[in-house]
C-alpha cells in the first residue's frame, strides 16, 4: 500500500493503522514527486491513500495518474469537504473520500469497504454528493435509472460481483452485465467505481 501526505505524524498513523488491518508493506511519500517515484518503483499496489493538498502539485491529478497506471484502488483522505474537491476526486477515479477529522473507525470502515470492492464517502460529505444530479458530459442523470438498475448499482457499491448480484436478485450474470451496460450508457462511463460514485453523488444509492 502507499500513503501520500506531507504531515509525517498523520502519515505514520495511517501506515500503522493499515498495518493493523493486515497490510504487508506500506510505502510512504510526502509529495506528488515522491509518490510518482514510489509508484514507478513498486508498480501498482493494492491501495493508495492520499491527501489532495500536497505541496508540489494536485492530488486530483495524482489520483488520475495512479488509476491510469493500473492502481486498482485510491482513497482520498482530505481536510476539505469542499463540494468541488469531493466530486473531482470521485470523477478522477477515487473510490473513497474521507476527512482527516473523521474518527479512526470511519477511516477503517472506508478503507475496508474499498478493499472489498465498494465505494465510500465520509458521512459528513454525503449531503455534498446528493446535490447536483447532472452528470458531466451527458444530459442523462442518475435519477433516470430504473428501480432494478438502482438495485444492481447498490450491490455493486456493496462490493458484490456480477455473479453474486445475480444470485441476490435471481438474475443470470449475463442479465446483470446487460443492466450494467445500460447504466453505463446512461451515466456516460463504463467504469464500475465511477458509476457508483456518480449515483452516490446524486443521492440515488447510499
Amino acid at each position: 500500500m502507499l500513503v501520500v501526505d506531507d504531515h509525517p505524524l498523520l502519515r505514520e498513523a495511517i501506515a500503522a493503522r493499515l498495518a493493523q488491518m493486515g497490510a504487508g508493506t506500506v510505502h510512504e511519500a510526502a509529495t506528488v514527486a515522491e509518490a510518482r517515484a514510489r509508484a514507478t518503483a513498486t508498480g501498482p499496489c493494492d491501495l493508495a491513500i492520499l491527501d489532495l493538498g500536497l505541496p508540489d502539485g494536485s492530488g486530483i491529478e495524482l489520483v488520475t495518474e495512479l488509476r491510469s497506471h493500473g492502481w486498482p484502488r485510491v482513497v482520498v483522505l482530505a481536510s476539505s469537504d469542499d463540494p468541488y474537491a469531493v466530486r473531482s476526486a470521485f470523477q478522477a477515479g477515487a473510490q473513497a473520500y474521507l476527512l482527516k477529522s473523521a474518527s479512526p473507525v470511519v477511516v477503517t470502515d472506508g478503507v475496508r469497504r474499498v478493499l472489498e470492492g465498494g465505494v465510500y464517502a465520509d458521512p459528513s460529505v454525503a449531503p455534498v454528493l446528493a446535490t447536483g444530479t447532472r452528470v458531466a458530459g451527458t444530459d442523462n442523470t442518475p435519477r433516470e435509472l430504473s428501480a432494478r438498475e438502482v438495485e444492481v448499482l447498490q450491490l455493486v457499491a456493496d462490493g458484490q460481483s456480477n455473479k453474486e448480484i445475480g444470485e441476490e436478485l435471481s438474475l443470470s450474470a449475463l442479465t446483470v452485465k446487460s443492466h450494467l451496460s445500460r447504466i453505463g450508457r446512461k451515466l456516460g462511463t463504463g467504469d464500475r467505481a465511477q458509476m457508483v460514485a456518480l449515483a452516490m453523488r446524486a443521492g440515488v444509492i447510499r
